[in-house]
């Protein structure tokens, strides 16, 4: 998929936030991919059509991106295009959970990318969330993903300690990555738009494309962390990690997890 994605060169969508913009874009060009980032509803459907894959975050959101993410959206799913929306925050205000609702019913989002938090929201559950963090919970967040995967008909891939990807019937976990993950912001709303970019080259089996980009992610966080100690310095280490990190590195380091367990 990594050899793909720079053979491929996908043109990936993004109407996103504000916050991390900038990172999110510089993130795709460092594996390979080729980010457009366009929020302008007069151009939302002309943009989708131009690209392979869509990336929808509603971090930032307000009224005119939002009818962007939809006209994008619905000009994806003429089109074939794979959809990942990031529903940042999605239980912080009404105005954000009518939102991903609307979205789910107005566009086939391919995969929805989340934290725990944000999936208990989307699925009308108590979760204890403090703005767009992932907050705490007593629920069975393993469950919860495969129950919402069923009701909604999307992929559901949900990164906390351990990651969690399903499509309803299968469930896999990826228990790779580091907490200093966490410490700087966009990792998340950067990886829904790689998942995005894998969708758009990989012609393996969709629940199976999101597990190896979710794989890779999380092991490019773990040898970032081993290259730095501070914020700052991950940053840019992690960025340097998304641009070098090899196949052959991702294989053995899923391989020494194994033999471990």
């Amino acid at each position: 998929m990594l050899q793909l994605i720079k053979e491929k060169n996908p043109l990936v969508h993004c109407i996103t936030n504000h916050v991390v913009s900038n990172f999110q874009a510089n993130g795709l060009l460092a594996i390979g991919a080729s980010p457009i980032m366009g929020e302008a509803p007069e151009e939302a459907a002309e943009l989708a059509a131009l690209s392979q894959a869509l990336s929808l975050n509603i971090g930032t959101l307000h009224a005119e991106s939002l009818k962007s993410m939809l006209i994008a959206g619905k000009k994806a799913n003429q089109l074939g295009i794979p959809v990942v929306l990031d529903p940042v925050g999605a239980g912080a205000s009404d105005f954000r959970l009518k939102a991903v609702y609307e979205i789910l019913e107005t566009v086939h989002v391919n995969v929805l990318r989340c934290n725990a938090g944000e999936l208990a929201a989307i699925a009308g559950e108590q979760w204890e969330s403090k703005g767009v963090d992932a907050g705490e919970g007593s629920l069975d967040v393993k469950q919860l993903a495969v129950t919402t995967s069923k009701k909604l008909g999307l992929l559901v891939a949900v990164t906390g300690p351990v990651d969690i990807v399903t499509d309803g019937e299968s469930v896999m976990e990826i228990p790779y990555g580091d907490p200093m993950m966490a410490s700087i912001t966009g990792t998340g709303c950067l990886l829904s738009s790689v998942v995005a970019a894998g969708l758009a080259v990989s012609t393996k089996k969709p629940v199976e494309i999101v597990r190896d980009v979710l794989r890779f992610y999380a092991i490019a966080g773990e040898q970032a962390r081993q290259e730095s100690q501070l914020p700052g310095d991950f940053q840019q280490a992690f960025m340097n990690q998304l641009f070098s990190l090899t196949e052959r590195e991702v294989s053995k380091r899923i391989s020494l997890q194994e033999e471990t367990v």
